[in-house]
């Protein structure tokens, strides 16, 4: 994998996939490897994907001060990133957690960002968090499905906080429109992707200024894409609406029957979709 060094001198890995003007895609989790992002569905057959192994996560080295997984803290790896590829500036993805980070990035460096696509994200850093509320709404919707059931018992011991590494594993068909062979296969290769320590320093309230934040962005450049999952709790997608209300400029899409991933759910959908924004 190649690689470039963040400011504090820490090493970090990211990987190419496709042809095509570069997209630079930040993983979720949060503080998981970005492995799991695959191809995204094929959208590297019209953009080049660089994709970002956050510091202490996949082929990126573990930081000497660990304050810096702070989300916030992370802004600068970002930009050296796009300093080492070159790029004035550029096209970035986030999903799930990571829209904090591609929020956070693109609010302090708005210069160097053409397009932010916001991928089933979180909105931390514009005051907007997904509640137990909204993962019960979302969890009723699959009430039909055959792990039913069982999952749900699971996901509320998750809601309350009582779970144990057993309710993990039952939970995870919410994540998913389709749990067939290709998503419990992708559920799978979770194991040892992701940075546990990473994840609980990831995103505090104290990372962000919401109010500050909803004034940039209310007025700046940047398109914005929203693409949520009809069955995906993060965010629900009149949630999404309501966050692509707070910029000057985005629009929604919303996969019929998509869960948290939703270039598994439907590849031919989401890659049309982001790469039409992207080309627009």
């Amino acid at each position: 994998m190649p690689t470039f060094t963040a400011p504090d001198g820490t090493e970090l890995a990211y990987r190419l996939e496709g042809r095509g003007e570069p997209l630079l895609c930040l993983p979720g989790g949060p503080m998981r490897a970005s492995a799991y992002l695959g191809d995204l569905g094929g959208l590297s057959d019209r953009r080049r994907l660089v994709l970002l192994d956050l510091r202490g996560t996949g082929g990126s080295a573990t930081p000497q001060d660990p304050t810096t997984y702070r989300c916030d803290r992370q802004v600068g790896d970002v930009e050296a990133l796009r300093a080492h590829l070159g790029l004035e500036r550029m096209d970035v993805l986030a999903h799930s957690a990571a829209g904090d980070l591609g929020l956070s990035y693109a609010l302090a460096h708005p210069e160097h960002v053409r397009t932010l696509t916001l991928v089933t994200a979180r909105a931390r850093a514009l005051g907007v968090d997904f509640t137990r509320e909204h993962r019960e709404e979302a969890a009723a919707l699959r009430v039909k499905e055959p792990w039913y059931e069982e999952a749900i018992r699971s996901y509320r011991n998750l809601l309350t906080g009582s779970e144990s590494e057993e309710d993990w594993n039952a939970v995870l068909p919410f994540f998913y429109g389709n749990w067939d062979a290709a998503a419990q296969e992708h559920a799978a290769s979770a194991t040892g992707q992701s940075n546990e320590e990473a994840a609980a320093l990831f995103a505090p309230w104290e990372a962000f200024s919401p109010d500050g934040a909803r004034a940039v962005v209310a007025s700046w450049d940047v398109r914005v894409l929203i693409l949520a999952g009809e069955l995906d709790s993060a965010p629900l997608p009149r949630v999404g609406a309501q966050i692509a209300e707070l910029f000057a400029e985005a629009e929604v899409a919303v996969l019929p029957g998509g869960g948290h991933f939703p270039w598994l759910d439907d590849p031919d959908f989401f890659s049309r979709t982001v790469g039409d924004f992207l080309d627009r």
